[in-house]
């Protein structure tokens, strides 16, 4: 990690630590923070100090705030069209990530943007899902026949879908990895065990254990080290006000192995901790299940760790680019067998190269 976001991850971690910084600091901590997606969470961590920050410093964060609140006011009223389209439909509708968040106003909320709504249904409930969805304005975003054949057949969701008057984005998951996927998973625990929301009568959003042990899979499983920092940072948020109750921590543990979800578990922790000095016990991270020994867990430090907070161009060192691109090779290959993996990426490279060329 490059010492010139060292600034950016103090003011994160303790945020009292922002009153103390210079201009030129402060130059370089907003273009970071709006390059990670984190400028609106550094205005919430601000808080009741905003005042007491440099004036342009604060309008900065006022205004990243401000577009925070407004996306969540704009959710809300988009859980309550889809709690509608949906009110025919069987089983749990589970909220993931950014619009669980804001939906039941978690702790990572404060400040976060995010770009689509992320549902879970039961797969024996996909069909109809999707139904109702396109009777009520969304639309598939499949290019060919080959992306439906991708996301229907190997992947856990269906292909992303557009709303066609409001262009919402809104990705429908039956799982929450692939199912091609090295690892598998438990969705329906996730699902039977989740919990209503009452401002939308259709909705749930995971029991706390599952909030943390899918922000962790999602982070640790995906290429998409743009967002690095941000899923950190949720998982930050989430550890710190639920790690408050003792018991919340042989629950997640017991959880994890339930899920086989312990290794990105482990990964969520420790990084969590080196990075962000969330306060994870000791004996939690000893007792975490499916640990990977003392030389792969050093090897992920020198991919990880690069790779987290690369989003901001000043923040990259000489080995970004190659933990980026092993991080995406590794993605891809936790994703698929190596006889669906190989075909699928030239496929591609083969697309990008001609959408490069049109």
């Amino acid at each position: 990690m490059k010492r010139a976001c060292a600034a950016f991850l103090q003011a994160l971690r303790d945020p009292n630590a922002m009153l103390a910084f210079d201009e030129a600091t402060w130059d370089r901590v907003l273009r970071q923070a709006r390059a990670a997606g984190l400028l609106g969470r550094l205005g919430a961590l601000a808080g009741d100090f905003t005042e007491r920050l440099p004036n342009a410093v604060g309008r900065h964060l006022a205004s990243a705030c401000a577009l925070a609140e407004q996306q969540r006011r704009s959710v809300h009223w988009e859980l309550l069209q889809l709690s509608r389209a949906l009110a025919h439909t069987q089983g749990p509708v589970v909220l993931l990530k950014g619009a669980a968040y804001a939906a039941a106003d978690l702790p990572p909320a404060a400040g976060r943007i995010f770009s689509d709504i992320d549902l879970l249904v039961p797969r024996q409930q996909l069909e109809a899902t999707e139904s109702a969805l396109k009777l009520a304005g969304w639309f598939s975003s499949a290019r060919d026949a080959y992306d439906v054949r991708y996301y229907r057949e190997w992947m856990h969701e269906l292909p992303p879908m557009l709303h066609i008057r409001r262009q919402t984005w809104l990705d429908v998951h039956h799982n929450i990895l692939p199912e091609t996927a090295r690892r598998q998973t438990r969705p329906e625990l996730i699902l039977t065990e989740s919990l209503p929301l009452t401002p939308f009568p259709r909705l749930s959003i995971p029991q706390p254990v599952d909030q943390v042990l899918h922000s962790a899979t999602h982070l640790f499983h995906e290429g998409e080290w743009w967002h690095g920092l941000r899923d950190l940072v949720d998982l930050d948020a989430l550890l710190r006000a639920y790690g408050a109750d003792p018991a919340f921590w042989p629950q997640l543990m017991s959880r994890a192995s339930s899920l086989n979800l312990g290794r990105p578990l482990y990964y969520a922790l420790r990084y969590a901790r080196r990075l962000l000095h969330t306060p994870i016990p000791d004996a939690v991270l000893t007792r975490c299940p499916e640990q990977p020994g003392f030389l792969a867990a050093r090897m992920m430090d020198v991919l990880f760790l690069p790779a987290i907070a690369s989003a901001h161009h000043e923040c990259r060192n000489m080995f970004t680019g190659v933990a980026a691109f092993m991080l995406y090779v590794r993605s891809h290959w936790l994703r698929m067998p190596l006889h669906l993996l190989i075909p699928h990426l030239l496929r591609k490279a083969l697309r990008k190269r001609d959408d490069q060329s049109t």
